[in-house]
């Protein structure tokens, strides 16, 4: 959207535009702190004056602190302005870290090699600051076992993971079975002797207390 220029300075092209920044005549402050196109302090003045002497140099005067007492302005160009706050705003976002929900899944049944490379994922996931919704997946007989069966067989599996976290929301019956949501414990720092196996090593042979996690293989 082009501005357009009269007396020196530029008028606003749209009531939007006008209510987002005060300019020039826009400015609803008796007085202000006025700062210089290069970053002079002008000190305090009446906001006639001001705008003046924005005129005066063939600028603008945006108001860019209107919370403080008195608001304070800046006298420079209105495009160079919007592009700088464009710049600004850009590199905010591109700092700010999106963040997911995550899913995974996990079956009785399933073996322990392949538990704990889907714990690997979990906590990875975590690290990077991202929610995790765990699904303990129900399918057949599995569907009509007692809750609290299936709730501890998946603390089970919560408890491999290698990364402090929390539970964002507790352990329920969900369309697939029971689900969990967890997000990282920023305050702790990860179990020791939580560290995993190579996803690349072959799964360890089955004992008495590995079957009690996985449930045997169906």
């Amino acid at each position: 959207m082009s501005e357009s220029k009269q007396m020196g300075f530029t008028k606003y092209t749209s009531q939007a535009e006008k209510e987002r920044i005060r300019m020039n005549d826009g400015i609803r402050a008796p007085s202000l702190r006025v700062i210089g196109p290069e970053g002079e302090n002008f000190g305090v003045m009446p906001t006639r004056e001001a705008i003046a002497k924005a005129q005066e140099m063939g600028l603008d005067l945006i108001e860019i602190s209107p919370n403080a007492q008195p608001p304070v302005a800046k006298i420079t160009d209105y495009g160079k302005f919007k592009y700088e706050q464009k710049k600004k705003d850009k590199e905010v976002k591109a700092k700010a870290h999106v963040t997911e929900t995550k899913e995974a899944q996990v079956k009785i049944g399933t073996s322990e090699h392949d538990m704990h490379i889907k714990a690997s994922k979990i906590a990875a996931w975590l690290r990077e600051g991202h929610r995790v919704k765990v699904d303990l997946f129900l399918w057949g007989r599995y569907k009509y076992m007692e809750f609290a069966f299936l709730k501890e067989r998946l603390e089970r599996f919560l408890a491999i993971i290698p990364e402090s976290y929390r539970v964002a929301e507790s352990i329920q019956k969900s369309p697939k079975g029971l689900s969990v949501v967890l997000e990282r414990d920023a305050s702790k720092k990860p179990a020791k002797g939580a560290a995993l196996p190579r996803t690349d090593q072959k799964p360890a042979p089955h004992n008495r207390e590995s079957e009690a996690l996985t449930g045997g293989q169906e």
